[in-house]
Formats: structure tokens, sequence, C-alpha cells
């Protein structure tokens, strides 16, 4: 049959429908997504005051907890640790979500501190027991250090010090403020006095306060706490110039290569002359056209590839709004508005997994569509579900303030049943009825065509390994930046914007070629190929976690590797399916945009 020719719908086949309804839809969704992300405040510590003060009012201290420096995550109440305690225990009500996710636990403390008063004051005396000095050698030894915020503004402190084989608790907090008009601007902690810890021995301990005037606006009052020495390094801007470089390279390499294979291909395989026709015999041609008519075949597990495509279309539009919208704010300035504003994203964003998992699915022939909607809706927050409630079970039964409360959970419960799998639900149905129509540029044969033994280094696996080795060189440097934030603030959300758009040009890149030397050696099982080699790049990124793990940090015990690794498993699933969705999506193009252009017999 000559000129193109598409796969027949059957009786149950999704007709063409008119998208402006769909294109407003996701318009909406998205404009949604930015005037939350731009104009609500993710943490509710945000709107619990105005951070305005008169002479004389109070400025509340609160405490949030202590541990171990070189383990960032085994964390415990402040209050744990024998201190001087208040006579009642008052948390603080305007916590949010994300900060209940990270562990946040504040306790007004005992501490009297008024605005603009300057003041020396003892805090409790006391005599401590065998168990109150006991813990506190242990957490001594340990380097525990403890974390508090006055006005919003982190405080961070050691407990005390090892010093020629004895332990000393600094007993004198100093705080050192400044203000500016009626806000405070900065808070500066030195801790004094060491004493050492015996038990019967009296220890008081005290405090001073000191107000001193400065000209940095509220606006800025953040700056101090941000590294730019570290972030901002030459080494960082050579890194984003060397993988745009790499970029450049790759792209014109891959065009280059292509744009000539191709050009051949299309002059063996396209319209020809008769007098060429008959110099050809076409038992000779070999190649990637051969496999027209099953490159287009429904691969092996279908509802299970839909589901990761879909979520992956979630992902990736996730995550370049959240980090875009991100460069335009200072959101690291409140505690764990990013964790909000990505589980908040992630249920108004859920539209877009529905929709791109079940139009894949209905032009793959699916016929259960709701398993396919089940799939997509369960799968990657079933993946966190389990390791977070892993994880849960462990803080808990260490006493850590890194275990989840259950308010928190049902929190996020609800969100995801009441607002993802309902959107999921919607854009399933507006995708298998919008974007559900069969319209491969091929027919696909009645009888699957075998598939030829090649050499070991052409097999699939071979492609699944490689593949994720060049996009993982174009962030790995940029992962050492993010893996440094577990003890700074990390703020260069444009830098990692850089190089997240870096990483989707590599990975469809390296997906293409790849795909082309699949099938070119006459393989038409693209579709799990092209996904699971560009999601390999989490295999690297997960095997560099463990190299950074031994070599570049102290981190120890089994809470602190149990945490830092379950973590980096939930990063490395989505970072899996966010890239296998790239590379899917890539090579689908390339796929469609190849056998379009020829002449099928």
């Amino acid at each position: 049959m000559d000129g193109h020719t598409s796969s027949m719908g059957g009786p149950g086949s999704a007709t063409p429908r008119d998208p402006k309804l769909l294109w407003l839809v996701v318009g909406i969704v998205l404009f949604c997504c930015v005037i939350g992300f731009l104009w609500f405040p993710f943490t509710s510590s945000y709107w619990g005051h105005e951070h305005k003060y008169e002479e004389g009012d109070p400025v509340d201290l609160w405490v949030n907890k202590v541990g171990p420096f070189p383990n960032p995550q085994e964390t415990y109440a402040y209050y744990s640790l024998p201190f001087c305690q208040p006579a009642q225990l008052i948390p603080s009500k305007t916590e949010g979500l994300g900060e209940a996710l990270l562990g946040y636990e504040l306790i007004k403390s005992n501490y009297d501190i008024r605005f603009k008063v300057n003041k020396k004051e003892s805090v409790c005396k006391k005599i401590l027991t065998a168990k109150e000095a006991e813990q506190f050698s242990d957490a001594i030894m340990q380097q525990y250090w403890y974390q508090m915020f006055l006005d919003d503004l982190p405080i961070w402190g050691m407990v005390g010090e090892f010093y020629e084989n004895k332990v000393f608790i600094y007993t004198q907090k100093k705080f050192a403020l400044q203000w500016n008009n009626n806000r405070v601007i900065e808070v500066a902690l030195t801790s004094d006095n060491p004493v050492p810890v015996k038990a019967g021995e009296e220890i008081e301990f005290t405090y001073s306060v000191s107000w001193q005037p400065t000209t940095t606006t509220f606006e800025d009052r953040f700056s101090k706490y941000l590294d730019t020495s570290f972030f901002e390094h030459q080494i960082h801007w050579f890194s984003i110039f060397n993988s745009f470089m790499m970029v450049i390279f790759l792209v014109g390499l891959v065009s280059m290569i292509l744009m000539r294979t191709l050009r051949k291909d299309y002059a063996r395989f396209g319209p020809k002359d008769a007098d060429d026709v008959a110099d050809d015999d076409v038992s000779d041609e070999a190649g990637w056209k051969q496999v027209h008519g099953d490159v287009f075949r429904s691969p092996s597990h279908l509802i299970l590839l839909s589901a990761l495509v879909g979520t992956g279309h979630q992902l990736v539009i996730l995550v370049f709004s959240v980090l875009f919208l991100a460069t335009l704010g200072t959101y690291y300035a409140q505690r764990g508005t990013v964790v909000t504003a990505f589980i908040v994203c992630y249920a108004f964003t859920s539209f877009i997994a529905g929709y791109g998992g079940g139009g894949y699915y209905s032009r793959s022939k699916g016929e259960s569509w709701i398993k396919c909607m089940l799939v997509t809706a369960t799968l990657f927050p079933g993946i966190c579900f389990s390791i977070a409630f892993i994880l849960n079970f462990i803080a808990l039964s260490y006493d850590s303030l890194n275990y989840i409360p259950f308010t928190s959970m049902i929190s996020v419960l609800a969100i995801w049943l009441f607002v993802s799998c309902p959107l999921t639900l919607v854009g399933t149905v507006v995708g298998k009825n919008w974007n559900g129509t069969r319209d491969y540029p091929c027919r696909v044969n009645q009888v699957p065509r075998q598939i030829q033994e090649k050499r070991w280094y052409l097999q699939p696996w071979m492609h699944v390994i490689l593949g994720g080795i060049l996009p993982f060189g174009s962030i790995f440097i940029e992962m050492y930046f993010i893996f440094t934030s577990f003890y700074k603030y990390y703020y260069v959300y444009g830098f990692m914007l850089l190089v997240y758009i870096i990483l989707i040009i590599v990975t469809v890149c390296v997906t293409i070629v790849s795909t082309y030397f699949l099938l070119n050696s006459e393989d038409y099982r693209w579709q799990w190929t092209s996904f699971l080699s560009a999601s390999s790049t989490a295999a690297y990124v997960y095997l560099y976690a463990l190299y950074y793990f031994i070599v570049k940090t102290k981190m120890s015990g089994f809470f602190q590797t149990v945490f830092y690794f379950g973590y980096m498993l939930m990063f490395c699933a989505g970072l899996a399916i966010l890239c296998g969705a790239i590379g899917f999506i890539g090579t689908s193009i390339f796929v469609n945009q190849i056998y379009g252009r020829i002449k099928v017999d």
C-alpha cells in the first residue's frame, strides 16, 4: 500500500475532540498553582504574627530540637535533655503541614526577652542527678547541638564541649539582637561559661540580651544565613557552563549523526524512479524500516508503563513550575514551605498524570482504563507512603522528632484522597477521550516480528545501563551542592532550574540515539527501553549518594543511615519516573517523526 497508513479504530476507539476545553482546564490548574505559590504562605508561621513590636513587648523564644551534629536527621525534643523547663510546656500553634513533616516541634521557652530591653537574668539553678549528668555527658560526647527560633529567625548552639578528657556544659547564653524600626532583624547566640558536668553539683543556667540598631531592612534579614561564598563560587558557575557546553556538543553530535544517517536511510527507503527500483533488491534492506509493522505495537505491562508515563508527565511539569516560581521568591526563609508547596502542587497537578497516562493507554488499545487510573493515582504516592511508614515506625521507636504526627498523616492522606485522586480520574477520562486517538503513521502487523539474536552490547539491558551516564554527568556537581544543604540553606534555585533544563535536553538526546541503534538492530521494543535507559540516571544518583555518605560525611548509626538512604530512595524513585518520562516523550516524538516520513509498502 502506497502512502501513509494509520491504524484503524475499533468500535471503542476514541474520537478526536476540540482541545480548547482541555487547554482551558490545564491553564486553570497551572494558574491556581502559580497564584497559590506566589501569594499563599504555605507555612502558617508566616502569618502567625506580623513581626512588629513596640518597646518592651515580649519577643518569644521557641526551642525546637537537639541531636548529634554529624547526623542531621537524628533529632530529638529540646527538653529530652534536662535543661531548665518552664512550668508548662506550650507548643506553637502556628506550625504548618511542611513543618510537621520536617520534624519541627516548637515549644515556648522560659527566657523572658523583650523588644529593645537589655537584661541579664538567671534561668534556674539545679543540682544534677546521676541520670541527668549522664544524659548531658552522653550528649556532649556525641557533639549534640540545639536549635531555637526567635521571631522565626533560626539560632544554633552546641550543648557543651569535650576538652582534656573532661565534659563541660555551657551554662550561659548571650543573645545579641539587632533591630530596625519596630522589627527584629538579626539574632546571634554565643555560648559561654563552660562548667564541668558532675553528678551532685549545682549548676546555674543564665542568659543575657543586648539590643543594637541596624540599617539592614526586614526583607534582607535572612541574607546572613545564606552561604554565598559557597553556593555562588566560581566552581558552581563553571559546572553550569561545563554542562551547557556538553549540551551544545551533544545536541550537535546527535543532530549530525541522525541527519546524515537518516538522510541515507530515506534515500534508500524513500520513493524511487522505476529504473532505481528495478536495480534494488528489496530483500537486502535492513534496519529500522523493517520493524515498521511492529514499532507501534503495544508494549508489555501496558498499565504499569502508562501509569509511569502519566506520573512522569506530572513530575516534569511540577518540578519545572516549582523551581521557576522558587526563583522568584525567598521560600527558603519560611520553615517547611517547599515541602508543603510540593504536596499541594502535586495534588493539583494530578490531572496531568491522569491525562498523560490515560491518553497513552487508550492509544495503545488498553481496555481497563479504570485499573490504569487507579495505578496512576497510587503508584508514586504509594512508594512514598510505604517508605515514610517504615521511617516513621523507626522514628517512633527512637522517640525522634522526625516522627510524623498522626494528624499530619491524616492531612496528607486527605489531600491525596479528596484532591489528587479525583483530579487523576478526571484527567484519565479527558485523556482517554481527547488524547486517545490511535493515529500512528504505520499499521501494526497481526503477527509480531521475530527479534533476531544480536551481540551483547546491542541488547536492551546494555542501553539501560549506559543510558543514564551522560544525564548523571550533567547534574552530579549540582547534586553535591544539594547534599550540602543538610547543613546549609539551599537558595540558588536559579542554578537548579538551569541544571534541570540541561538534564531534560541531555536525557532526550541520549535516549533518542539509544533508541535509533535499538531500532536499527531490528528490535522494536523501544518503549520500555527508552523509559528505563533514561530512568537509570536515578541509579547513578543513588550510587553517588552512597559515595557521599561514606566519603564526605561523618554520619553514623542505624537511625541516621536508614533515614538518609530511605529519603534518597524516595527522591531517586521520583527522579527515575521523571527522567524515564522525559526519555519516553522525546523518543516517542522521534519515532513518530521518522516513521511518518517513509513510504510503507
